[in-house]
């Protein structure tokens, strides 16, 4: 019983998300020396569930030279947490608080005239053109509309136009882009004929800036590679997190016993069941129930029935567990689940896996 306390005593008592910054970091470099040109740190949703200050003082420290984010909200948080390279938000409503812009010095993107025609107070733009997504950025269409009405607005002093932008639909796909490249170079020869200097063009994300140096242009924008996901699956880079949590009861139970909601799982055995204190509330989506598992007592468990709001049940079969042990729900890869195996547990990707940790699980930063 004494050493049943010791190890209570000793272990982690609430659910932890560790952040390493010092895998930011070393992305971050790797980053910075295959690229033909500069580096744009994309730090939205809250640095890909990493903290956004933190990944932006973290990847400027190590050499990118520009911040991307999506919505002005975030660009003014990158500056207030101390960050003075150029910052581009690129989704923004027509009624975008161009002050406020100004005032932090935060580029904006224009995809529309109606954007353009909103905004003054000479801010810095970047047009920002469809090259194949049928989503955000100008229709082909629009163009010559948009470079024309861009150079007047330019002479009459509402905004400076600094770089033209695109983003590739297929870039995980190998000799996928070369439409996307043509486009945003076609957009960039309409900008010069009217009379405009852009001085920076960038068309690739992470799996562009891996997979294919063509797309590289002036600027490349990272986000996923800066936290160690390869979209592209071609490159081996450094995960930045550790999620771990307590066993917080343990029950041993007979053959036979239907374990959660609905008895989707029915145990073929005598067997230990750990409860975990996490659930898809704080992060664990539920479509990985029949197939997850965690890092508990020296090896892989796997779930045992649904993945409720606010709790999980480990099998962990004959070994001992006592309240207390610390499970890991995913790490940087040291035999322990990852990140992107739970992407592939639940049939998504490691985006949404690291974005969606819930607000309750306490961060660690190092």
């Amino acid at each position: 019983m004494g050493a049943r306390v010791t190890r209570l005593r000793q272990a982690a008592s609430e659910p932890t998300l560790q952040v390493d910054l010092t895998a930011v970091a070393d992305n971050t470099r790797r980053f910075v020396s295959w690229a033909r040109g500069a580096v744009m740190a994309v730090v939205k949703a809250d640095g890909f569930g990493h903290g956004l200050g933190d990944v932006a003082c973290t990847a400027v420290a190590a050499g990118a030279t520009w911040i991307g984010v999506t919505s002005l909200a975030e660009g003014v948080r990158v500056r207030e947490s101390g960050v003075d390279v150029p910052v581009l938000s690129w989704l923004n409503p027509v009624d975008v608080d161009v002050r406020t812009a100004v005032r932090y010095g935060i580029d904006l993107s224009v995809p529309s005239l109606d954007h353009l025609a909103a905004i003054e107070g000479g801010v810095r733009v970047h047009l920002q053109l469809d090259t194949g997504m049928a989503r955000d950025g100008a229709a082909p269409e629009s163009w010559l509309s948009l470079m024309s009405a861009a150079r007047r607005a330019e002479l009459a002093g509402r905004v400076s136009v600094v770089g033209v932008m695109g983003h590739l639909p297929c870039a995980d796909t190998p000799g996928a882009n070369e439409y996307g490249k043509r486009a945003l170079l076609r957009g960039v020869e309409m900008a010069r004929q009217a009379g405009l200097r852009p001085s920076v063009r960038h068309l690739a994300a992470t799996s562009a800036a891996l997979t294919d140096p063509g797309t590289h242009l002036d600027v490349v924008r990272i986000g996923a590679g800066l936290v160690g996901i390869d979209p592209s699956g071609t490159t081996l880079l450094r995960s930045a997190l550790r999620f771990t949590a307590p066993v917080v009861q343990v029950r041993r139970v007979a053959a036979g016993t239907g374990v959660g909601y609905g008895h989707a799982h029915v145990t073929d055995r005598a067997t230990t069941l750990a409860l975990l204190p996490v659930g898809y509330a704080d992060g664990l989506p539920r479509s990985a129930s029949a197939r997850a598992e965690v890092w508990l007592a020296g090896r892989r468990r796997p779930v045992a029935g649904v993945i409720s709001m606010d709790q999980v049940v480990v099998d962990v079969g004959d070994d001992e567990v006592v309240p207390g042990d610390e499970a890991v729900v995913f790490g940087p890869g040291d035999g322990e689940p990852t990140v992107a195996d739970w992407a592939r547990w639940a049939g998504t990707i490691p985006h949404e896996i690291v974005t969606g940790i819930g607000a309750r699980v306490r961060r660690n930063v190092r």
